[in-house]
């Protein structure tokens, strides 16, 4: 799908990949409509773009916000993308953290998500043509310690995406399901960003992540991750996991030492 063809509703574009990638859409002539629960970010975009974009604040983990995006969708004039790209996540030992925060974490990255491409689908499948884009991460195929209710969240994300891809086999709605490695968003704490350069590993500029994302969706790739070694370890965890748990062996006790101090 070409930008200029896109009328995407895009979750999560008042901050890092997010707005990164409305940044990017709207230049290139796709018609938008932003979602997010903090719309300062977005006002620069409305301004240079008015007859491309528009905003919605609404938080999609309540129903209320769901209702609010299904009812601006339907005065849209046509959605035949949607970008779930809203998320959170939380670095620390699964023992740090209480039940509220791993209800939160879930009930954003999974729960809200599945809920809110049930509720559009019937306008998706209104169009000639029509896209699911689902901004997972290396994550959601490698358990990576001190992340465990995240890699829960996008694991399920991408099994989501396998199974409605699916499920819409006969229809016009193709599902893609796209895989950043780390990111430097606001979504990382400092911690995190000193455990990578530690461990030196790698972190994109959310820029460039937001150009890989639009070339998954001029070529409707199913399945696009990023980064190398990242995408040869997701390959080694399916086929051989057990040489992935001696790498992150090795790595474990400055996982460690990063989670019990990150505050």
């Amino acid at each position: 799908m070409q930008p200029t063809d896109c009328r995407a509703l895009l979750t999560g574009a008042s901050g890092g990949i997010g707005l990164a990638l409305a940044q990017r859409l709207a230049s290139e002539g796709a018609h938008l409509l932003l979602v997010g629960r903090r719309l300062e970010p977005l006002q620069p975009l409305l301004q240079r773009f008015p007859q491309n974009v528009q905003t919605v604040q609404a938080d999609i983990a309540s129903r209320a916000g769901r209702d609010a995006l299904v009812a601006a969708a339907q005065n849209f004039g046509g959605l035949n993308c949607l970008i779930n790209a809203a998320g959170v996540n939380r670095f620390g030992l699964l023992d740090q953290q209480d039940e509220q925060q791993i209800a939160e974490l879930i009930g954003l990255n999974v729960t809200a998500t599945l809920q809110l491409t049930q509720r559009l689908l019937p306008l998706l499948r209104a169009q000639r043509r029509a896209l699911v884009i689902n901004v997972g991460s290396t994550f959601g195929t490698i358990g990576y310690p001190g992340f465990a209710a995240y890699c829960a969240s996008k694991f399920a994300l991408r099994g989501f995406s396998e199974a409605l891809r699916r499920e819409l086999a006969d229809t016009n709605v193709r599902v893609l399901y796209f895989a950043p490695r780390a990111t430097r968003t606001p979504m990382n704490a400092p911690s995190v960003v000193a455990m990578n350069d530690e461990l030196g590993v790698a972190m994109d500029d959310p820029e460039k992540v937001a150009a890989e994302l639009l070339q998954a969706i001029r070529h409707e790739q199913e399945e696009r991750y990023l980064g190398w070694p990242e995408r040869l370890f997701v390959r080694l965890n399916g086929l051989l996991p057990r040489v992935v748990d001696q790498a992150l062996r090795k790595q474990l006790p400055i996982i460690q030492r990063f989670a019990r101090h990150k505050h």
